[in-house]
């Protein structure tokens, strides 16, 4: 899984480096370096929350979609970092544990996936509470699909925003202080929700647009071969 992030960075940001190289290469070593690392420093970061039993699809096309326009994903585990298994049996391993990663802190979005049993552990989860009520107040990027909405019902984030969740969840999260939305991916502010594995790469790209533009997003639908 790691590899794959850095296999879509190189590709993605091969042209840029090459012309900063060229123009550059008659510079000190130091300064190349300096030039190098400010560059992959401009990159937008995700942090996204694996719990035991999240939806799989969400999870993934949401890092995939994420990685591809060049955004620097880290996928955290809730728990540490062994393998997670998803709700459908599917194991992911998280590129660090969710401890470590908040080391890292801030992150332009935290991205929380679905799944029923991944969704109530991350609305029990104080630390994640901790991350989303720090980056709702920072005025940063929140998302959450499916059943996540749960997690910011029960943490309190969003309060009073435009939201949607899985039709299951829709009594649960309507319950709470937000204007329920029947829409397929929902965007208020700084906080994006969505309703399932079926609108996973809408709220993905959605993401993308949020936090880079919609010509980024764009791109990306066809090679994908994506309707929205």
């Amino acid at each position: 899984m790691g590899s794959s992030k850095y296999f879509f960075s190189a590709n993605l940001f091969m042209g840029s480096k090459l012309r900063v190289f060229m123009s550059v290469r008659s510079l000190p070593i130091i300064l190349r370096r300096r030039l190098s690392s400010s560059e992959h420093s401009m990159a937008k970061t995700a942090l996204l929350i694996l719990a035991e039993g999240a939806e799989e699809m969400e999870a993934i096309i949401s890092a995939d979609v994420l990685r591809r326009a060049g955004i620097d994903v880290t996928i955290a585990g809730l728990t540490g970092t062994s393998p997670v298994k998803c709700s459908r049996d599917v194991v992911v391993v998280p590129d660090k544990s969710l401890d470590e990663a908040v080391k890292q802190s801030p992150y332009d979005v935290v991205v929380l996936p679905g799944g029923l049993k991944g969704s109530e552990s991350l609305a029990a989860s104080a630390t994640v509470g901790k991350i989303l009520k720090d980056q709702e107040k920072s005025g940063r990027l929140v998302a959450a699909i499916c059943a996540a909405p749960i997690a910011l019902k029960s943490h309190g984030v969003g309060c009073g925003k435009q939201v949607t969740s899985h039709p299951s969840k829709k009594d649960e999260v309507a319950a709470g202080d937000y204007k329920y939305s029947e829409s397929r991916v929902v965007v208020d502010g700084q906080l994006i929700t969505s309703r399932g594995p079926g609108t996973a790469f809408e709220f993905a790209l959605a993401i993308v647009e949020k936090l880079e533009n919609k010509q980024a997003a764009d791109k990306l639908i066809s090679p994908m071969l994506v309707k929205v």
